[in-house]
């Protein structure tokens, strides 16, 4: 058995720790042999969040200030970056990884980009929304995205071109950990069991720290040592298709059986039939071996034919969220907070009675609130409601939504006003408005889809 390349997991969402990263790519450097880091920042949530401009730049801010902590050393030592960076647009994105390289002082990367996920670049709305998509509601709404789960061969294509960054908008996650084992064993559409292999060691790291103990976590239960300091996973993909799963030494966290198990099945809707855009994976059969000292050998993942279609996630304008809150403690304090609430339904329902109404007391009916939660007092769970009548420290939260602005802001007024108008001894108001973007999946026949990939930098082209 023969370690044939070796994959660290930089982030498992756009907002996860720099300094993780850091770790993995200064183990890698210790290493011999094709050295890959990649970065899973555009889940559907962040997809959602790219709608708005000013959510873009903060992200691409946040982006560039990843690359800054591990750019030199990856560039020194050869470990090839792979990151779904693009939700701005992977080419412009490519041109800050540039002009961060010049700015410090690095040699300048081949940075390829894959595009082909934007659909509404070639495609109307009308001919998108024509699709198989996962809700009616969709279709009363203003779309504004859509984004096709993209597979792993354009970035093995991109790295077999000799790119040192490879820069996507949507992918499927585990497709950034197959691109490189596709480009480094050569395979073909038809090794299923192989790209199997691939698909799986990316699932297993695609969520950063969740595979180290970090969404494992529960003290008592499952306990894990120095969680402060949570290390990010490796994996060494061999050439017997088996998965080694590790951690980078002196960092915390653990790697065991139990936490890569737990990965194993996240997010699996079934273990037979995992669908991904290159091939459809079967975990049923896996063998989990614990090797100790932080090491798991995971293998004998079967593949089978990719689907026929391709998934989508489509946002659509829906208007704005507001939310507003104001705390009650001490005695009497959960009789004061319901009152409240009551106050206010009593007022939207005569003023306002066109908004959803959502009334949380945090930390004692707010988790475990009706369905979609914009619900009235008789559909809490009588249990839930008697156990914050012992609350003396109690924090309301009301929260609505509509496609004008207006009346939302003018509810959250409302809760305001209950400085003087409400229960005694209410305090610390905040609130918050924001757009609201809904998302939904859609089936995409694989012919609506065209991809390709182009190099910037050296004598590729100009950024």
């Amino acid at each position: 058995m023969t370690t044939k390349l070796m994959v660290g997991g930089g982030a498992g969402f756009a907002g996860d720790r720099f300094d993780a990263a850091v770790a993995v790519a200064e183990d890698l450097a210790t290493q011999q042999g094709p050295r890959y880091l990649i970065f899973e920042t555009l889940a559907e949530r962040t997809l959602a969040l790219s709608q708005d401009p000013s959510a873009r730049a903060a992200r691409e801010h946040m982006m560039l200030a990843r690359l800054r902590h591990i750019l030199p050393l990856c560039l020194e030592s050869g470990i090839r970056i792979i990151g779904n960076f693009g939700s701005w647009s992977p080419q412009h994105t490519a041109r800050e990884i540039h002009r961060l390289s010049r700015e410090l002082g690095c040699r300048q990367p081949r940075v390829a980009v894959v595009i082909g996920d934007d659909l509404m670049s070639h495609r109307s709305p009308d001919d998108i929304l024509r699709l198989d998509i996962d809700t009616p509601l969709a279709l009363n709404e203003s779309l504004i995205s859509a984004n096709v789960y993209l597979g792993a061969f354009p970035i093995a294509q991109a790295l077999d071109q000799g790119a040192d960054i490879v820069v996507t908008g949507r992918v499927a996650d585990p497709s950034l950990v197959l691109g490189p084992m596709i480009s480094t064993m050569s395979l073909g559409e038809d090794d299923l069991d192989a790209l199997a292999c691939g698909t799986l060691a990316g699932h297993l790291i695609e969520c950063g720290a969740q595979v180290c103990g970090g969404y494992f976590a529960d003290p008592g239960v499952k306990e894990v040592e120095n969680l402060a300091w949570v290390g990010f996973p490796i994996v060494e993909i061999t050439d017997d298709l088996h998965c080694l799963i590790r951690k980078p030494a002196n960092t915390g966290g653990r790697v065991d059986a139990l936490t890569v198990t737990e990965q194993l099945l996240y997010e699996i809707h079934d273990p037979s039939a995992y669908l991904t855009p290159d091939v459809t994976l079967d975990i049923s059969q896996v063998q989990v071996t614990d090797l100790g000292d932080n090491r798991v050998l995971v293998g004998n993942a079967r593949g089978v034919a990719k689907p026929e279609c391709l998934k989508a996630t489509l946002c659509f304008e829906a208007g704005w969220i507001g939310e507003a809150e104001i705390s009650y403690a001490g005695p009497n304090a959960a009789a004061r907070a319901a009152l409240a609430t009551e106050v206010i339904r009593t007022r939207a329902e005569r003023l306002y009675p066109e908004l959803p109404i959502r009334c949380d007391l945090i930390g004692v009916i707010s988790a475990f609130n009706s369905g979609d939660g914009f619900c009235s007092d008789d559909q809490l769970d009588p249990s839930l409601a008697q156990n914050f009548q012992h609350c003396d420290d109690v924090r309301v939260r009301i929260a609505t939504r509509d496609t004008e602005r207006a009346r939302v802001d003018a509810l959250l007024a409302e809760v305001e006003a209950l400085y003087t108008t409400g229960p005694a001894g209410g305090g610390g108001v905040r609130s918050q408005i924001q757009r609201r973007i809904a998302t939904a999946s859609a089936a995409i026949p694989r012919d609506y889809v065209t991809t390709q990939v182009l190099l910037f930098g050296q004598q590729t082209g100009a950024c």
